[in-house]
């Protein structure tokens, strides 16, 4: 299943496309290059931030935007133990990232940030880094990428470098040539990936996020837990209850939205919570691979897989095999109702965090977010009927769509002080 990139990609089937273009574009004189980035050393990469807030969850919580007791609930694991649940797990991860961000802006506000020193040779390629990256995102997410043309310059380039990077790593298990792809071959891909962060890019592509970790407060984490994903996609179809179903979903989909939510940037004038926003991106993400899998089911079926809750399929009355016979029953259909809810649940969480973006931000997580829901009135509209038709949103509603999320990305943060206050209760 294809990795969700709904946090900054407007939701199309461009994302299944193949790697074609996306082959690796090595540096001309790359050993040259590499000398110039690791004498360059590129401010922050790599570097190691302590988090407070990690230390305190309970004075955290308060915080966190979500209303789910679900989130500080500990479950046993087979031994006996007592293990945190994946919303724990993942939580801890928002922390972190929150964090950083706090971390930066106190250091601009105590005027602490240095501004790098590129070197010319080096400019020049992360240029055409940069504009590589681009072309790539116009090609494959085209109403994206005309979103994307409300940010600044820099947060631009910044968002094509992570949407790159997260579709090349989706093609390595879901692309042309997923047939060879081993745990050994996505080893690597994360030890490229910590090359980067250490200012050390290995092609041009690389090197373009390589540069833009440097300027935002972005951390690893996340992006190693995107690769954990397609780990998981090799070797596991089922998914035994919904606590393993939200981990997968965070991994591939989640993800996203903690690598991007630095560079969309807060508005100014949000009273949210750093956390509270950084929930709602990871909501959006959850939401819209609930969605995914909701509307996939035939097509992944057929593959062999099911991403659904085997304990809910059984207390629903079914089983792998009512799936693999693409019956529509009232059983079925009673099963989808639930996990509509479900899914809707977590795009209310999100929306509450895009008005919390920057001005220049929110009108494409806005669209990606009102399209992407819609796939779940189509299921309905199909009488649940996702074996056999694919929920889509036609091009005449996605017309009517985008002005109405433009329209409501013009809200500015400071008229949404109840749901500002709500995100920290």
């Amino acid at each position: 299943m294809s990795v969700a990139l709904y946090w900054v990609v407007s939701p199309t089937s461009e994302l299944c496309n193949g790697l074609g273009l996306l082959q690796t574009i090595k540096f001309a004189g790359l050993s040259k290059s590499r000398s110039l980035m690791r004498n360059k050393r590129i401010k922050n990469v790599g570097k190691r931030h302590k988090c407070n807030s990690c230390n305190a969850r309970a004075d955290s919580r308060s915080k966190l935007g979500r209303k789910s007791e679900v989130v500080s609930r500990v479950v046993a694991n087979p031994t006996g133990e007592l293990a945190l649940s994946s919303e724990q797990l993942v939580y801890n991860v928002v922390l972190k990232q929150a964090a950083l961000v706090k971390e930066q802006i106190k250091a601009k506000e105590d005027n602490e940030a240095k501004p790098d020193i590129v070197l010319p040779v080096t400019l020049g390629l992360l240029s055409e880094a940069y504009d590589r990256c681009g072309e790539v995102c116009a090609e494959y997410a085209k109403t994206f990428y005309l979103g994307t043309m409300l940010m600044t310059p820099e947060r631009q380039k910044a968002i094509w470098a992570i949407y790159v990077w997260c579709r090349r790593t989706d093609e390595l298990v879901d692309g042309p040539n997923a047939s060879h792809i081993t745990p050994k071959a996505l080893d690597r891909w994360e030890s490229r990936l910590e090359d980067l962060f250490n200012g050390l890019p290995f092609d041009m592509l690389d090197a373009a996020l390589s540069d833009t970790v440097s300027k935002f407060p972005v951390d690893i984490q996340p992006f190693k837990d995107m690769i954990e994903g397609m780990r998981m996609d090799l070797k596991k179809s089922r998914y035994k209850n919904f606590d393993e179903l939200y981990l997968y979903c965070y991994y591939v989909a989640g993800t996203v939205g903690l690598m991007s939510v630095p560079i969309m940037g807060i508005d100014p004038e949000s009273q949210a919570t750093t956390e509270s926003v950084y929930n709602a991106a990871l909501a959006l993400g959850i939401a819209n691979q609930l969605t995914n899998i909701l509307r996939d089911v035939g097509e992944d079926a057929r593959r062999g897989r099911v991403y659904l809750p085997q304990d809910e399929l059984a207390q629903a009355g079914l089983s792998d095999e009512d799936i693999f016979s693409e019956k529509v029953t009232d059983k079925w259909r009673s099963f989808m109702k639930k996990q509509i809810k479900r899914a809707r649940y977590f795009f209310d969480e999100a929306q509450q965090g895009v008005t919390q973006l920057s001005s220049a931000s929110r009108w494409p997580v806005s669209a990606s977010l009102l399209l992407y829901r819609q796939i779940l009135d189509e299921i309905e509209a199909n009488d649940y009927n996702n074996f056999t038709k694919r929920a889509y949103v036609s091009k005449s509603k996605k017309l009517v769509s985008l002005p109405v999320a433009y329209a409501k990305s013009l809200v500015s943060p400071s008229r949404n002080g109840a749901l500002s206050k709500a995100m920290e209760v």
